[in-house]
């Protein structure tokens, strides 16, 4: 199926379904629905971190240190969340992505629910060429660093800063 046609929930301010439409659509016209945010990180505790191919609906070639996506028309969080991680990872068997907090994600042309997992993945990843277009585990200051150099994709910059402010100091 062509990732334009997938059928998302759309949803309201307090993240209460009120309709549905194809992705393309809820693009196309700004219109809210939700998403997951997955922190994959490896055995030694380096952050997953990919540039999306230049094919993607939204900031396509842009880098992402999460892996997620939309979630389906009747599709929980939960369920996106494991889906898109093993999806995006190239992996089966990942363990149950924990839930860490969700928020509002509004920049003027985009609007999502978004809910933010951390996973920890052990096994080899091979992600999806259709999705990723360069990937590796990077150490928290080597993120740091790159964070003024390559362009990232806004959502994701903003989970990134929320889930840093959530950590214990």
């Amino acid at each position: 199926m062509n990732p334009s046609d997938e059928i998302l929930d759309i949803v309201d301010e307090n993240d209460v379904v009120v309709g549905q439409a194809p992705r393309g659509e809820a693009t196309a016209r700004g219109l809210r629905h939700r998403c997951v945010f997955i922190e994959a990180r490896d055995a030694e505790g380096r952050l997953f971190v990919h540039r999306r191919t230049d094919t993607k609906l939204v900031f396509p070639s842009h880098y992402d240190m999460f892996v997620g996506g939309v979630v389906g028309a009747g599709e929980s969080y939960d369920e996106a969340a494991l889906r898109e991680a093993e999806e995006e990872l190239g992996v089966t068997g990942l363990p149950r992505p924990e839930p860490l907090f969700r928020f509002l994600y509004a920049d003027g042309a985009h609007a999502w629910w978004s809910a933010v997992y951390r996973v920890r993945c052990e096994l080899p990843v091979s992600p999806q060429v259709e999705e990723v277009a360069w990937h590796a585990f990077l150490d928290e200051a080597e993120v740091e660093r790159r964070l003024g150099e390559w362009p990232w994709v806004p959502d994701g910059l903003e989970a990134y800063r929320r889930l840093r402010e959530s950590r214990p100091a």
